[in-house]
């Protein structure tokens, strides 16, 4: 394959902060709950979604329907302007996400991809775009929250070539 190439690198904290959060179990995020029968991880990312057009926070579902094979060839990216979004994995599994920094359109030589390690899910910053999402196999349950209601919370970029998403 010809044309630019993004590796997933393995998702740490540090490395994803400029494009969001990650969402996992931190040691440095630990109380005790419930008469500490339960351990509680506080605040792991943060929900920002604007409401001045009647639109709030929602928790929702998605089901990967079809699998995606690696490498895979994309020229889609996407943003959400006015809302941070989650995807939290229901059961073990890992997957990719493809990032670059807010701004007014995308290069290829903006992207970076990183991959969880399973029990990890992902917060994007408002305004950071994201290639699509995608799932190594059918039937991969998401959790996300997001913003709804009110006007149009997506925008799409058209990269000038396709990417190849390299996943080892």
């Amino acid at each position: 394959m010809t044309g630019p190439v993004v590796r997933a690198l393995p998702i740490t904290p540090e490395q994803f902060a400029p494009f969001g959060d990650v969402i996992a179990a931190l040691p440095s995020h630990r109380q005790a709950m419930n008469a500490a029968r339960f351990e509680r991880f506080n605040d792991l990312a943060t929900v920002d979604v604007d409401t001045d057009d009647g639109a709030h926070a929602a928790i929702s579902l998605a089901r990967s329907m079809s699998m995606t094979a690696s490498p895979y060839r994309f020229d889609l990216m996407e943003r959400h302007p006015f809302g941070s979004q989650a995807f939290v994995p229901l059961s073990p599994f890992r997957f990719v996400v493809v990032v670059a920094p807010a701004g007014d359109s995308v290069e290829a030589s903006d992207l970076r991809a990183f991959v969880t390690d399973g029990h990890q899910g992902i917060n994007y910053h408002k305004g950071v775009w994201h290639m699509p999402l995608i799932a190594f196999e059918t039937g991969q349950d998401f959790l996300i929250i997001d913003r709804a209601g009110g006007g149009s919370n997506y925008e799409e970029c058209i990269l000038g070539e396709p990417v190849t998403l390299e996943v080892e």
